[in-house]
């Protein structure tokens, strides 16, 4: 049983007695355990005695306040990809939901926002890539995933979170952050804010840069442990995590499997001067997208992936420093100064890409 208060597991219980599996069992029939790593929502895979299997998740309503509009969106995305599936359009499989009893695709109660979805029974997720046909695969099956829904207007889906991959935005969340924080963290991050404060040309450039990208509907968290792969084939199975599937551009899609899927060492390591993108990865990252989205990426969003690839992890830091600044009420921590250390994390990623520029440029292929 995972470390919940008695309270929470009964509020638990209720939830997944709403659906048809489970409506008969009580907690001596179930096994609940913590899914995942995600620093967002909490996550659980629930089976009973029986073998029956769903996967049950608390929406964060802080990160999400319109969790609704999230459940929308993900139904949208996953009707659509069925249909590509049918139609032999799309290869890997669409995440569906578990309807409750009475054909919710969620539930609201004083316990939360919850919604179930149907388990993969022979998935594993990696959070860390075993080689680089992984890399190049998973890549891919990104890229399918945003060319599968390249036929859905963007207009037609909710922006869950917005100026979610905004850089200008980030920054002005930050400087009120600093204003609202108290002198201890101020002082903590001042490093790291006078930093920032010398690298407002990638805004400018990025301002001037998405008039002219069309928007898309994307995954804006491209992460490897997104991505479901089948233990039997080894192949990718589902992208999974739709929550902040929404209106966007390729470019932070690409810029985040590069900062998740390259680096040398993962956002919480703090080996700083051991942080740097790998350029095998990088270029495993790059063939894999590129094939995937061919004919739909347009030479306008090629020349965009490198802004991308250099705006995600400084948007992340600022993310994280704005965070630890607020009191950490945005990610899950583990202590005190956790935040500022994934900060300073990707600042070193950042900085790294700065160094590698020419050599990781030349690895992207031409259209």
């Amino acid at each position: 049983m995972v470390q919940l208060q008695p309270e929470e597991i009964q509020s638990m219980l209720k939830v997944i007695q709403q659906y048809s599996a489970f409506q008969n069992d009580s907690l001596n029939s179930l096994s609940i355990s913590a899914l995942g790593h995600g620093l967002i929502n909490q996550t659980w895979l629930v089976r009973n005695t029986r073998q029956q299997a769903m996967v049950l998740q608390r929406l964060n309503t802080h990160v999400f306040p319109e969790p609704w509009d999230v459940i929308e969106n993900a139904q949208k995305i996953g009707e659509h990809l069925q249909l590509s599936i049918e139609n032999g359009q799309y290869l890997e499989s669409a995440v569906k939901p578990v309807l409750t009893l009475s054909g919710e695709a969620a539930i609201e109660n004083d316990g939360g926002f919850w919604r179930a979805i149907h388990f993969f029974s022979h998935s594993i997720a990696y959070d860390k890539a075993l080689n680089l046909n992984q890399v190049e695969q998973a890549a891919a099956a990104y890229a399918r995933f945003s060319c599968a829904l390249s036929t859905i207007s963007a207009d037609t889906l909710k922006e869950v979170i917005p100026y979610f991959h905004h850089l200008p935005a980030r920054l002005s969340q930050l400087e009120q952050a600093v204003a609202d924080s108290n002198e201890h963290r101020r002082e903590q991050c001042r490093y790291w804010l006078e930093f920032v404060g010398t690298q407002s040309e990638l805004s400018e450039q990025l301002l001037a840069l998405l008039p002219k990208l069309p928007r898309r509907v994307v995954h804006n968290d491209t992460k490897l442990n997104n991505l479901l792969f089948d233990k039997r084939t080894a192949s990718p199975l589902a992208v999974i995590d739709l929550d902040t599937c929404m209106p966007g551009y390729l470019m932070y899609d690409f810029g985040d499997m590069v900062r998740s899927m390259c680096a040398s060492q993962a956002e919480d390591m703090q080996k700083f001067d051991d942080i740097y993108i790998k350029p095998d990865a990088f270029a495993a990252v790059a063939k894999g997208y590129m094939s995937g989205l061919s004919g739909v990426m347009t030479p306008v969003e090629r020349d965009s992936l490198w802004l991308g690839v250099k705006a995600v992890p400084l948007e992340l830091a600022v993310r994280f420093l704005t965070d630890y600044l607020n009191g950490d009420i945005y990610f899950h921590i583990e202590h005190g100064e956790h935040n500022l250390e994934r900060a300073r994390n990707q600042f070193a990623l950042y900085q790294s890409l700065l160094a590698q520029e020419q050599v990781l440029k030349n690895l992207l292929p031409e259209l």
